[in-house]
């Protein structure tokens, strides 16, 4: 937390994190180029320079499709939340490997045309837009590499705050419109000339994973809602679970509707709860823990009491709290939120 802007700290996590991936990219080009011309068979030769730009442009496909997996995988499996604290630095690396991509494509393809620049030639080499069988790919290749683009140069915490939170995940929700772009511009270009079984057998694995995760992830949400809708309408108190399924300073995450979460938080041998949404941008605060005795955000480590929803001074944010009670084990929730900043004597475990 800061109260004013500052460069970005590396702490080991990050590196670490940072020098996995960049390790993961150097192996996979590596065995692309080595090992899978092998298994390659396609209508027309293929150069080495041509595999390059496939090798760069297909690695930027698998992490872009890792990226958007991340996201439910979490959801499903708490295990993979400490993946999604950096993903900003794995988008930022992908747009990069499609701009090298992008680079081997105009030189190789553009290089030797003498009337044109190569950069108009992208755009007036193809124009058979009225046309299925042929269409321009390139098209769609543009259209997600602006996208990846921009939100690879507004990902810093500046840009949050300057375009405020809705706008900026509105923009960043586009990569799903970049991803289906990619998969068009794969489809209607590398696929078209290539019989062998690498290039088709990565498209497939990456949508698969992506589109059956958010599938799965989605039930997952879906049976909560059920049960907290089902749990709400037999009283003005919800069920929210059993102390013991929530680990010391950490917290489960209990679904009031479609659209609100609330945080049910054990710590110190004792439960609170608040508003699920942080106050800076928005992040999943039950996705994160207890630090220092208070409820950190996993996106950039906002912190909250969690006994009254207010941030340590100097900072002034505020979230909502929730009335908490015990039967048994059971966990009640009252469904009823406080307003920003209101204490909430927290429930001492094992008090009936």
């Amino acid at each position: 937390m800061s109260v004013r802007y500052q460069p970005v700290l590396w702490n080991s996590n990050k590196i670490i994190y940072d020098a996995v991936l960049l390790v993961g990219v150097f192996l996979y080009i590596w065995m692309f180029l080595e090992i899978a011309p092998a298994y390659q068979t396609t209508t027309r030769p293929v150069s080495g320079a041509i595999y390059k730009a496939r090798a760069f442009g297909s690695c930027a496909f698998l992490m872009l499709s890792l990226i958007l997996c991340l996201g439910p995988l979490a959801r499903l499996d708490r295990r993979f939340l400490p993946l999604v604290y950096n993903r900003r630095h794995f988008g930022v690396i992908t747009c990069i490997i499609a701009l090298v991509h992008v680079s081997f494509v105009i030189g190789i393809y553009f290089s030797f045309s003498p009337f044109f620049d190569k950069y108009v030639a992208v755009l007036g080499t193809n124009t058979n837009y009225d046309q299925l069988l042929g269409f321009p790919f390139e098209a769609f290749g543009i259209v997600a590499l602006l996208i990846l683009v921009i939100m690879a140069v507004t990902s810093h915490d500046f840009w949050l705050s300057f375009l405020t939170p809705p706008l900026w995940k509105a923009i960043h929700m586009l990569v799903y419109a970049a991803y289906l772009a990619i998969v068009l511009h794969v489809a209607f270009g590398a696929l078209q000339a290539e019989t062998g079984p690498v290039l088709p057998m990565i498209v497939a694995v990456g949508v698969t994973a992506v589109v059956g995760l958010h599938l799965a992830a989605a039930i997952a949400e879906r049976r909560r809602d059920r049960r907290a809708a089902t749990s709400a309408g037999e009283g003005p108190w919800l069920d929210a679970g059993q102390v013991d399924d929530i680990p010391d300073n950490r917290a489960t995450v209990v679904p009031l509707n479609e659209d609100e979460r609330v945080a049910v938080f054990r710590y110190d041998g004792k439960l609170s709860a608040v508003g699920n949404v942080c106050a800076h941008q928005n992040g999943p605060l039950g996705e994160g823990r207890i630090v220092g005795g208070c409820v950190t955000c996993p996106w950039h480590g906002f912190q909250y009491n969690p006994a009254d929803g207010c941030a340590p001074a100097p900072f002034t944010e505020k979230i909502p709290t929730y009335r908490l009670k015990l039967e048994g084990s059971r966990i009640l929730l009252d469904p009823n939120p406080l307003a920003p900043g209101t204490y909430v004597e927290p429930v001492t475990i094992g008090e009936a």
